[in-house]
Protein backbone atom coordinates (compact mmCIF):
# COMPACT_ATOMS: atom_id res chain seq x y z
CA UNK A 1 0.00 0.00 0.00
CA UNK A 2 2.90 2.38 0.65
CA UNK A 3 3.73 2.47 -3.02
CA UNK A 4 0.33 4.01 -3.77
CA UNK A 5 0.80 6.88 -1.29
CA UNK A 6 3.92 8.08 -3.08
CA UNK A 7 1.96 9.10 -6.16
CA UNK A 8 -0.37 11.35 -4.21
CA UNK A 9 0.07 15.04 -4.99
CA UNK A 10 1.24 16.48 -1.69
CA UNK A 11 -0.50 19.66 -0.59
CA UNK A 12 -1.73 21.28 2.57
CA UNK A 13 -5.31 20.16 3.15
CA UNK A 14 -7.92 22.73 2.27
CA UNK A 15 -11.57 22.65 3.29
CA UNK A 16 -12.87 22.25 -0.28
CA UNK A 17 -12.71 19.07 -2.34
CA UNK A 18 -13.40 19.18 -6.09
CA UNK A 19 -14.83 16.07 -7.73
CA UNK A 20 -15.21 16.26 -11.47
CA UNK A 21 -17.11 13.12 -12.27
CA UNK A 22 -16.47 12.33 -15.94
CA UNK A 23 -17.73 9.42 -18.01
CA UNK A 24 -14.26 7.95 -18.39
CA UNK A 25 -12.16 9.56 -15.64
CA UNK A 26 -12.67 11.29 -12.33
CA UNK A 27 -10.59 14.41 -11.73
CA UNK A 28 -10.39 14.88 -7.98
CA UNK A 29 -8.41 16.78 -5.38
CA UNK A 30 -8.33 19.51 -2.74
CA UNK A 31 -8.50 23.11 -3.91
CA UNK A 32 -4.98 23.65 -2.51
CA UNK A 33 -3.46 21.15 -4.98
CA UNK A 34 -2.03 22.49 -8.23
CA UNK A 35 -3.14 19.42 -10.22
CA UNK A 36 -6.00 16.97 -9.75
CA UNK A 37 -5.49 13.27 -9.42
CA UNK A 38 -7.04 11.53 -12.44
CA UNK A 39 -8.41 8.02 -12.03
CA UNK A 40 -10.61 5.88 -14.31
CA UNK A 41 -14.26 6.17 -13.31
CA UNK A 42 -15.02 2.47 -13.57
CA UNK A 43 -14.56 -0.98 -12.11
CA UNK A 44 -12.56 -3.41 -14.24
CA UNK A 45 -12.12 -7.16 -14.39
CA UNK A 46 -9.14 -8.80 -16.09
CA UNK A 47 -8.91 -12.27 -17.60
CA UNK A 48 -5.54 -12.81 -15.96
CA UNK A 49 -6.80 -12.23 -12.40
CA UNK A 50 -10.21 -13.81 -12.05
CA UNK A 51 -10.68 -13.34 -8.33
CA UNK A 52 -10.11 -9.62 -8.14
CA UNK A 53 -11.89 -6.49 -9.33
CA UNK A 54 -9.90 -3.31 -9.96
CA UNK A 55 -11.44 -0.02 -8.86
CA UNK A 56 -10.20 3.16 -10.54
CA UNK A 57 -6.41 3.44 -10.59
CA UNK A 58 -5.94 0.03 -8.97
CA UNK A 59 -5.74 -1.14 -12.60
CA UNK A 60 -2.07 -0.10 -12.47
CA UNK A 61 -1.47 -3.19 -10.31
CA UNK A 62 -2.84 -5.46 -13.04
CA UNK A 63 -0.23 -7.27 -15.13
CA UNK A 64 -2.23 -8.25 -18.20
CA UNK A 65 -4.59 -5.61 -19.57
CA UNK A 66 -5.89 -7.62 -22.53
CA UNK A 67 -9.66 -8.15 -22.81
CA UNK A 68 -10.41 -5.93 -19.81
CA UNK A 69 -14.06 -5.95 -18.85
CA UNK A 70 -15.40 -2.52 -17.86
CA UNK A 71 -18.27 -1.76 -15.52
CA UNK A 72 -19.13 1.89 -16.02
CA UNK A 73 -21.27 3.91 -13.60
CA UNK A 74 -22.10 6.41 -16.35
CA UNK A 75 -23.74 5.54 -19.66
CA UNK A 76 -24.22 8.25 -22.31
CA UNK A 77 -22.98 10.71 -19.70
CA UNK A 78 -25.67 9.98 -17.13
CA UNK A 79 -25.23 8.21 -13.83
CA UNK A 80 -27.17 4.97 -14.27
CA UNK A 81 -25.41 2.51 -11.97
CA UNK A 82 -25.32 3.90 -8.45
CA UNK A 83 -23.70 0.76 -6.99
CA UNK A 84 -20.69 0.99 -9.30
CA UNK A 85 -20.41 4.74 -8.73
CA UNK A 86 -20.56 4.38 -4.98
CA UNK A 87 -17.85 1.67 -5.08
CA UNK A 88 -15.55 4.08 -6.96
CA UNK A 89 -16.35 7.01 -4.65
CA UNK A 90 -15.88 4.87 -1.51
CA UNK A 91 -12.44 3.90 -2.79
CA UNK A 92 -11.58 7.50 -3.74
CA UNK A 93 -12.74 9.03 -0.44
CA UNK A 94 -11.41 6.15 1.67
CA UNK A 95 -8.18 5.57 3.51
CA UNK A 96 -6.24 4.07 0.60
CA UNK A 97 -6.81 7.18 -1.48
CA UNK A 98 -7.71 10.69 -0.25
CA UNK A 99 -8.81 9.66 3.26
CA UNK A 100 -11.48 12.37 3.44
CA UNK A 101 -13.40 13.55 6.47
CA UNK A 102 -16.51 14.76 4.62
CA UNK A 103 -18.13 16.42 7.66
CA UNK A 104 -15.31 19.01 7.60
CA UNK A 105 -15.37 19.55 3.82
CA UNK A 106 -17.22 21.53 1.18
CA UNK A 107 -17.69 19.62 -2.09
CA UNK A 108 -17.74 20.98 -5.64
CA UNK A 109 -19.27 18.34 -7.88
CA UNK A 110 -19.77 18.45 -11.66
CA UNK A 111 -22.63 16.75 -13.46
CA UNK A 112 -23.73 16.66 -17.13
CA UNK A 113 -25.95 19.29 -18.76
CA UNK A 114 -29.67 18.45 -18.91
CA UNK A 115 -29.23 15.97 -16.06
CA UNK A 116 -32.42 14.15 -15.03
CA UNK A 117 -34.09 15.44 -11.88
CA UNK A 118 -34.20 11.98 -10.28
CA UNK A 119 -30.40 11.75 -10.63
CA UNK A 120 -29.98 15.27 -9.24
CA UNK A 121 -32.06 14.42 -6.19
CA UNK A 122 -30.09 11.22 -5.68
CA UNK A 123 -26.78 13.09 -5.86
CA UNK A 124 -27.76 15.66 -3.23
CA UNK A 125 -29.05 12.90 -0.99
CA UNK A 126 -25.94 10.72 -1.27
CA UNK A 127 -23.50 13.60 -0.61
CA UNK A 128 -25.38 15.00 2.39
CA UNK A 129 -26.95 11.93 3.97
CA UNK A 130 -24.63 9.09 3.03
CA UNK A 131 -21.24 10.85 3.05
CA UNK A 132 -22.20 13.88 5.18
CA UNK A 133 -20.33 16.73 3.43
CA UNK A 134 -20.74 20.05 5.24
CA UNK A 135 -21.81 21.89 2.08
CA UNK A 136 -22.26 21.20 -1.62
CA UNK A 137 -22.05 23.04 -4.93
CA UNK A 138 -23.36 21.04 -7.88
CA UNK A 139 -22.36 22.60 -11.16
CA UNK A 140 -21.29 21.82 -14.74
CA UNK A 141 -17.67 21.51 -15.79
CA UNK A 142 -18.26 24.18 -18.46
CA UNK A 143 -19.16 26.69 -15.73
CA UNK A 144 -15.82 26.00 -14.03
CA UNK A 145 -13.96 26.28 -17.36
CA UNK A 146 -15.65 29.64 -17.99
CA UNK A 147 -14.54 30.83 -14.53
CA UNK A 148 -10.96 29.71 -15.21
CA UNK A 149 -11.01 31.43 -18.61
CA UNK A 150 -12.22 34.66 -16.97
CA UNK A 151 -9.28 34.54 -14.53
CA UNK A 152 -6.81 34.05 -17.39
CA UNK A 153 -8.44 36.56 -19.78
CA UNK A 154 -10.23 39.16 -17.62
CA UNK A 155 -10.77 41.50 -20.59
CA UNK A 156 -13.06 38.99 -22.39
CA UNK A 157 -16.79 39.57 -21.81
CA UNK A 158 -18.04 36.24 -23.18
CA UNK A 159 -16.72 32.77 -23.76
CA UNK A 160 -17.80 29.70 -25.70
CA UNK A 161 -16.73 26.41 -24.10
CA UNK A 162 -16.37 23.36 -26.34
CA UNK A 163 -16.29 20.30 -24.16
CA UNK A 164 -15.54 17.13 -26.07
CA UNK A 165 -15.28 14.22 -23.69
CA UNK A 166 -15.96 10.52 -23.42
CA UNK A 167 -19.74 10.45 -23.81
CA UNK A 168 -20.50 13.43 -25.99
CA UNK A 169 -19.52 16.92 -27.12
CA UNK A 170 -21.17 20.07 -25.77
CA UNK A 171 -21.01 23.60 -27.14
CA UNK A 172 -21.82 26.03 -24.32
CA UNK A 173 -21.96 29.84 -24.70
CA UNK A 174 -21.43 32.10 -21.67
CA UNK A 175 -22.41 35.77 -21.86
CA UNK A 176 -21.08 37.96 -19.05
CA UNK A 177 -20.27 34.81 -17.07
CA UNK A 178 -23.80 33.36 -17.30
CA UNK A 179 -24.61 30.25 -19.32
CA UNK A 180 -27.08 30.86 -22.16
CA UNK A 181 -29.13 27.79 -21.43
CA UNK A 182 -31.27 27.96 -24.57
CA UNK A 183 -28.21 27.95 -26.84
CA UNK A 184 -26.38 24.92 -25.38
CA UNK A 185 -25.79 22.30 -28.10
CA UNK A 186 -24.99 18.61 -27.77
CA UNK A 187 -23.43 16.31 -30.36
CA UNK A 188 -23.62 12.60 -29.56
CA UNK A 189 -20.01 11.94 -30.50
CA UNK A 190 -17.39 11.40 -27.81
CA UNK A 191 -14.22 9.44 -27.21
CA UNK A 192 -16.11 6.22 -26.48
CA UNK A 193 -17.82 6.27 -29.87
CA UNK A 194 -14.52 7.00 -31.65
CA UNK A 195 -12.77 4.09 -29.90
CA UNK A 196 -15.66 1.75 -30.68
CA UNK A 197 -15.67 2.81 -34.33
CA UNK A 198 -11.92 2.20 -34.57
CA UNK A 199 -12.36 -1.25 -32.99
CA UNK A 200 -15.02 -2.12 -35.54
CA UNK A 201 -13.09 -1.07 -38.63
CA UNK A 202 -9.84 -2.71 -37.46
CA UNK A 203 -11.76 -5.91 -36.62
CA UNK A 204 -13.36 -5.86 -40.06
CA UNK A 205 -10.14 -5.16 -41.95
CA UNK A 206 -7.33 -6.81 -39.99
CA UNK A 207 -7.56 -8.31 -36.54
CA UNK A 208 -10.39 -9.13 -34.14
CA UNK A 209 -10.04 -6.45 -31.45
CA UNK A 210 -13.66 -5.96 -30.36
CA UNK A 211 -12.79 -7.11 -26.82
CA UNK A 212 -9.70 -4.91 -26.61
CA UNK A 213 -11.28 -1.59 -25.63
CA UNK A 214 -8.37 -0.57 -23.42
CA UNK A 215 -5.68 -1.35 -26.00
CA UNK A 216 -7.56 0.25 -28.90
CA UNK A 217 -8.29 3.38 -26.89
CA UNK A 218 -4.53 3.81 -26.43
CA UNK A 219 -4.05 3.11 -30.15
CA UNK A 220 -6.54 5.88 -30.99
CA UNK A 221 -4.77 8.33 -28.68
CA UNK A 222 -1.34 7.49 -30.12
CA UNK A 223 -2.13 7.26 -33.85
CA UNK A 224 -5.08 9.42 -34.77
CA UNK A 225 -4.99 13.03 -35.92
CA UNK A 226 -7.40 15.53 -37.44
CA UNK A 227 -6.84 16.08 -41.14
CA UNK A 228 -6.37 19.64 -42.39
CA UNK A 229 -6.99 18.61 -45.98
CA UNK A 230 -9.11 15.49 -46.21
CA UNK A 231 -8.73 14.94 -49.99
CA UNK A 232 -4.93 15.20 -49.88
CA UNK A 233 -4.66 12.79 -46.95
CA UNK A 234 -7.06 10.35 -48.59
CA UNK A 235 -5.00 10.42 -51.78
CA UNK A 236 -1.78 9.80 -49.80
CA UNK A 237 -3.41 6.91 -47.92
CA UNK A 238 -4.34 5.21 -51.22
CA UNK A 239 -0.81 5.49 -52.62
CA UNK A 240 1.52 2.51 -52.51
CA UNK A 241 5.03 2.25 -51.09
CA UNK A 242 6.88 5.34 -49.96
CA UNK A 243 4.32 7.65 -51.59
CA UNK A 244 1.97 6.73 -48.74
CA UNK A 245 2.94 9.22 -46.04
CA UNK A 246 -0.05 8.40 -43.83
CA UNK A 247 0.33 4.68 -42.99
CA UNK A 248 1.99 3.74 -39.72
CA UNK A 249 2.58 0.46 -37.91
CA UNK A 250 1.18 0.29 -34.40
CA UNK A 251 2.88 -2.29 -32.20
CA UNK A 252 0.38 -3.93 -29.89
CA UNK A 253 1.32 -4.49 -26.24
CA UNK A 254 2.17 -8.05 -25.20
CA UNK A 255 2.00 -7.21 -21.44
CA UNK A 256 5.33 -8.84 -20.72
CA UNK A 257 7.78 -6.33 -22.16
CA UNK A 258 5.37 -3.77 -23.72
CA UNK A 259 2.68 -2.39 -21.40
CA UNK A 260 1.31 0.21 -23.79
CA UNK A 261 1.44 -0.05 -27.59
CA UNK A 262 3.43 2.47 -29.62
CA UNK A 263 3.58 3.88 -33.15
CA UNK A 264 6.58 3.22 -35.34
CA UNK A 265 8.06 6.13 -37.26
CA UNK A 266 7.27 6.62 -40.95
CA UNK A 267 10.65 5.12 -41.97
CA UNK A 268 10.23 2.03 -39.79
CA UNK A 269 6.60 1.41 -40.78
CA UNK A 270 6.96 -1.19 -43.49
CA UNK A 271 4.07 -3.44 -42.44
CA UNK A 272 6.43 -6.31 -41.53
CA UNK A 273 6.50 -7.32 -37.87
CA UNK A 274 9.88 -7.91 -36.25
CA UNK A 275 10.49 -10.81 -33.85
CA UNK A 276 7.49 -11.43 -31.67
CA UNK A 277 5.75 -8.17 -32.58
CA UNK A 278 2.07 -7.98 -33.38
CA UNK A 279 1.19 -5.07 -35.63
CA UNK A 280 -1.89 -3.17 -36.66
CA UNK A 281 -1.44 -1.23 -39.88
CA UNK A 282 -3.05 2.17 -39.34
CA UNK A 283 -3.74 3.89 -42.66
CA UNK A 284 -6.72 6.16 -43.38
CA UNK A 285 -8.16 5.16 -39.96
CA UNK A 286 -5.70 7.65 -38.51
CA UNK A 287 -7.73 10.64 -39.70
CA UNK A 288 -11.10 9.05 -40.59
CA UNK A 289 -11.89 8.29 -36.93
CA UNK A 290 -11.53 11.85 -35.52
CA UNK A 291 -13.27 13.11 -38.70
CA UNK A 292 -16.54 11.94 -37.12
CA UNK A 293 -16.32 14.91 -34.71
CA UNK A 294 -16.56 17.23 -37.71
CA UNK A 295 -18.95 15.10 -39.81
CA UNK A 296 -21.04 12.73 -37.68
CA UNK A 297 -23.11 11.93 -40.80
CA UNK A 298 -20.11 9.91 -42.09
CA UNK A 299 -21.27 7.03 -39.90
CA UNK A 300 -24.99 7.76 -40.10
CA UNK A 301 -25.42 10.01 -37.06
CA UNK A 302 -27.85 12.67 -38.22
CA UNK A 303 -26.35 15.60 -36.37
CA UNK A 304 -24.18 18.56 -37.26
CA UNK A 305 -20.42 18.58 -36.68
CA UNK A 306 -18.70 20.81 -34.12
CA UNK A 307 -18.08 23.84 -36.41
CA UNK A 308 -21.74 24.13 -37.51
CA UNK A 309 -22.93 23.59 -33.93
CA UNK A 310 -20.66 26.45 -32.81
CA UNK A 311 -22.07 28.79 -35.47
CA UNK A 312 -25.64 27.80 -34.56
CA UNK A 313 -25.11 28.23 -30.81
CA UNK A 314 -23.56 31.67 -31.29
CA UNK A 315 -26.36 32.76 -33.66
CA UNK A 316 -28.88 31.97 -30.91
CA UNK A 317 -27.23 34.38 -28.47
CA UNK A 318 -27.98 38.09 -28.39
CA UNK A 319 -26.33 40.03 -31.19
CA UNK A 320 -23.88 42.22 -29.22
CA UNK A 321 -22.42 39.08 -27.64
CA UNK A 322 -21.75 37.24 -30.90
CA UNK A 323 -18.46 38.85 -31.85
CA UNK A 324 -17.19 38.31 -28.28
CA UNK A 325 -18.08 34.62 -28.43
CA UNK A 326 -16.29 34.03 -31.75
CA UNK A 327 -13.09 35.55 -30.41
CA UNK A 328 -12.94 33.49 -27.21
CA UNK A 329 -13.57 29.80 -27.94
CA UNK A 330 -12.13 27.51 -25.26
CA UNK A 331 -11.33 23.84 -25.93
CA UNK A 332 -11.66 21.31 -23.09
CA UNK A 333 -11.98 17.53 -22.85
CA UNK A 334 -9.82 14.68 -24.10
CA UNK A 335 -10.81 14.74 -27.78
CA UNK A 336 -9.35 18.19 -28.35
CA UNK A 337 -5.89 16.62 -27.85
CA UNK A 338 -5.93 15.07 -31.33
CA UNK A 339 -3.11 16.77 -33.29
CA UNK A 340 -4.57 19.30 -35.76
CA UNK A 341 -7.91 19.62 -33.93
CA UNK A 342 -7.54 23.29 -33.03
CA UNK A 343 -6.28 24.34 -36.46
CA UNK A 344 -9.03 22.50 -38.35
CA UNK A 345 -11.71 23.86 -36.04
CA UNK A 346 -10.47 27.43 -36.33
CA UNK A 347 -10.32 27.09 -40.13
CA UNK A 348 -13.90 25.77 -40.38
CA UNK A 349 -15.43 28.22 -37.90
CA UNK A 350 -13.70 31.04 -39.79
CA UNK A 351 -15.53 29.91 -42.96
CA UNK A 352 -18.91 29.95 -41.16
CA UNK A 353 -18.47 33.15 -39.13
CA UNK A 354 -19.46 36.60 -40.44
CA UNK A 355 -16.51 38.26 -42.22
CA UNK A 356 -16.35 41.22 -39.83
CA UNK A 357 -15.83 39.02 -36.76
CA UNK A 358 -12.52 37.78 -35.46
CA UNK A 359 -12.27 34.02 -34.68
CA UNK A 360 -9.90 32.86 -31.97
CA UNK A 361 -9.73 29.32 -30.55
CA UNK A 362 -7.81 28.81 -27.32
CA UNK A 363 -6.10 25.52 -26.55
CA UNK A 364 -5.18 25.33 -22.86
CA UNK A 365 -2.15 23.47 -21.51
CA UNK A 366 -4.17 20.68 -19.95
CA UNK A 367 -7.66 20.47 -21.47
CA UNK A 368 -8.58 17.44 -19.35
CA UNK A 369 -7.90 19.14 -15.99
CA UNK A 370 -8.88 22.68 -17.07
CA UNK A 371 -12.32 22.79 -15.48
CA UNK A 372 -11.02 21.12 -12.30
CA UNK A 373 -8.53 24.00 -11.97
CA UNK A 374 -11.42 26.42 -12.44
CA UNK A 375 -13.13 24.70 -9.50
CA UNK A 376 -9.99 24.92 -7.37
CA UNK A 377 -9.81 28.67 -8.03
CA UNK A 378 -13.55 29.14 -7.49
CA UNK A 379 -13.12 27.61 -4.01
CA UNK A 380 -10.77 30.51 -3.16
CA UNK A 381 -13.29 33.12 -4.37
CA UNK A 382 -14.92 35.30 -1.69
CA UNK A 383 -18.40 34.66 -3.10
CA UNK A 384 -17.96 30.89 -3.11
CA UNK A 385 -19.83 30.05 0.07
CA UNK A 386 -22.95 31.88 -1.16
CA UNK A 387 -23.11 29.45 -4.10
CA UNK A 388 -23.17 26.37 -1.86
CA UNK A 389 -26.01 24.65 -0.05
CA UNK A 390 -25.02 23.83 3.52
CA UNK A 391 -26.04 20.65 5.27
CA UNK A 392 -28.24 22.65 7.65
CA UNK A 393 -30.12 24.24 4.72
CA UNK A 394 -30.56 20.82 3.14
CA UNK A 395 -31.90 19.33 6.37
CA UNK A 396 -34.34 22.21 6.73
CA UNK A 397 -35.66 22.54 3.15
CA UNK A 398 -34.64 19.24 1.58
CA UNK A 399 -34.01 19.12 -2.15
CA UNK A 400 -35.71 22.50 -2.69
CA UNK A 401 -32.65 24.18 -1.18
CA UNK A 402 -30.65 22.84 -4.14
CA UNK A 403 -33.28 23.86 -6.68
CA UNK A 404 -33.18 27.45 -5.39
CA UNK A 405 -29.37 27.75 -5.29
CA UNK A 406 -27.95 25.84 -8.25
CA UNK A 407 -28.21 27.15 -11.81
CA UNK A 408 -28.20 23.85 -13.69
Amino acid sequence: ENKRDVRMPVAAMSDTFILENGGSTIKAGFSSQSEPRIIPNCIMKAKSEKRRVFIGDQIEDCRDLSSLYFMLPLQKGYLVNWDHQKTVWDYLFGKHSFNLQPEKLKLIFTEPYFNFQSIQEGLSEIFFEEYGFSSLLRTHSGDLSCYQNKLENPEEKCCLVIESGYSFTHIVPYVLGKRVRAAVKRIDVGGKLLTNHLKEIISYRQLHVLDETFVMNACKEDCCYVSRSWEADMKAAKARGSANTVARDYVLPDFTTIRRGYVKSEEESNGKPEDGEQLIRMNNERFMVPEILFNPSDIGIRQMGIPEAVALAISQCEEPAQSWLYRNIVLTGGNVLFPGFKERLEQEIRMLAPDNMEVFVRMCDDPIAYSWKGGANLAKDEGFKDLCVSKAEYQEKGYNACLQKFYL
